[in-house]
């Protein structure tokens, strides 16, 4: 059974756990790397802020009681929708609507912000990423944009709600 925790700054040693293990396992997916976050770079007080951000909606998805995927939705930077992000299902999630469960909680909270629009940005050539997303309805919107490490772009996708 898939069940998803809405997380508060209090539970960033879970959003840590998780996030520690997404940068490890899947690396090209994200902007941020695990050597951001560890070292001088893993610090309570990091983690809480991270959580605290204006406006951010955490989640935290458990398969049989286990954690094993997590995304967040935050507002977007121009009015007219939000945006989903630090999405990652662990292996052991996969395949069994962890991925499905969690971007459908974020929708529905985007749709209580009253906006349109649910968008997000995927790592180009992170194919199987790409083809979940298109499944959940959301489209290629035709922008692209570099990633932090200059070598990769990142596609946007939108969702309309």
């Amino acid at each position: 059974m898939i069940e998803i925790q809405v997380l508060s700054p209090d539970d960033w040693a879970l959003w840590r756990e998780l996030r520690l293990a997404a940068l490890a396992e899947a690396p090209y997916a994200f902007g941020s790397t695990l050597a951001d976050w560890t070292g001088s770079g893993d610090q309570e007080e990091r983690w809480r802020i991270r959580l605290e951000l204006s406006g951010s909606y955490n989640l935290i998805a458990h398969l049989d009681g286990v954690p094993v995927g997590m995304a967040s939705g935050v507002p977007g930077e121009q009015p007219g929708h939000t945006e989903l992000i630090s999405m990652w299902v662990s292996p052991a999630g996969r395949g069994k609507g962890v991925a499905a469960a969690l971007i459908e909680a974020v929708a529905a909270w985007s749709r209580t912000q009253g906006v349109p629009e649910l968008r997000l940005m995927v790592a180009d050539g992170n194919d199987a990423a790409i083809a979940l997303y298109r499944r959940c309805g959301f489209k290629e919107t035709g922008h692209v944009q570099p990633m932090p490490d200059g070598e990769r772009g990142e596609l946007e996708m939108a969702l309309a709600l």
